[in-house]
């Protein structure tokens, strides 16, 4: 049985990693280099770093930091925002990076996760999702978001399901699930998204928002579906550390690395 992974996100906005609540309202986390550093030493399985406002504020790519990421950590790192091109995949990967996500540029240009997965192998293009649930929508539904590193994004007016399905057909090798209602809030993972999701496409999905406790990463697991959790604001400000993580849920019998 393949392990489950831990993945801390680093979302970067100026050089510095921040979290806000719901894409609003960043406070400061710390050195993205330095705590990227210290999840490699802490035991994590994978990092994720997200330049959060590259696509809202049309900046380049922040090679810079992968670069000097890239030689101190060890474990795979993937990186999102501002790609907007195959070449800016290959200067990511060339970087350091081992996948690149791509949210926006990626609901823009569809092509573009045939194009990298041509180019690079389906396993480096992660598709990153944002989605927020639809209001009164039964049975739920939940509508796709885009440039969500300023004021909450913009809905795309595509349907989060149909889109998952949609990006794994063109190549997306990988799924992270990023709830807008649950981010930040430390309340749990949309669970109900997490499950139609996993059990409408046959690439893994990462859990993403809304991480408060181990609890919440265990049902991401067992009942969200999902073959890895992402998580930030437990990490950054010292709630949990991955090591009591993968405890719990090694006690919980998630087959986990430690």
């Amino acid at each position: 049985m393949l392990t489950k992974r831990i993945v801390p996100c680093l979302d970067v906005k100026n050089g510095r990693v921040v979290k806000g609540v719901k894409f609003q309202d960043h406070r400061d986390a710390g050195d993205p280099v330095e705590l990227a550093a210290f999840y490699n030493e802490e035991g994590a399985d994978e990092l994720v770093f997200y330049d959060i406002t590259a696509s809202s504020d049309e900046r380049p790519i922040m090679l810079e930091v992968m670069k000097r990421t890239a030689s101190q950590v060890f474990i795979p790192l993937t990186v999102g925002g501002g790609l907007r091109s195959v070449e800016d995949m290959r200067l990511m990967l060339e970087s350091g990076a081992d996948k690149v996500s791509i949210n926006t540029a990626a609901v823009q240009n569809p092509d573009l996760i045939t194009e990298g997965a041509r180019r690079f192998g389906s396993q480096c293009i992660v598709l990153g999702m944002d989605a927020k649930r639809v209001p009164g929508s039964s049975p739920p539904r939940w509508e796709v978001f885009t440039h969500t590193g300023a004021n909450g994004g913009r809905p795309a007016g595509l349907d989060a399901i149909e889109w998952a399905k949609k990006a794994v057909a063109l190549g997306a090798g990988e799924i992270v699930v990023n709830s807008i209602d649950a981010d930040g809030t430390q309340a749990g993972y949309d669970l109900e998204l997490l499950r139609a999701i996993s059990e409408s496409v046959s690439v893994p999905v990462v859990a993403s928002g809304g991480a408060g406790n181990p609890e919440d990463l265990y049902q991401a697991l067992v009942s969200g579906k999902a073959d890895a959790v992402l998580a930030a604001s437990i990490f950054h400000y010292g709630t949990y550390s991955i090591s009591q993580i993968k405890e719990y849920l090694a006690k919980r019998e998630i087959p986990i690395r430690t």
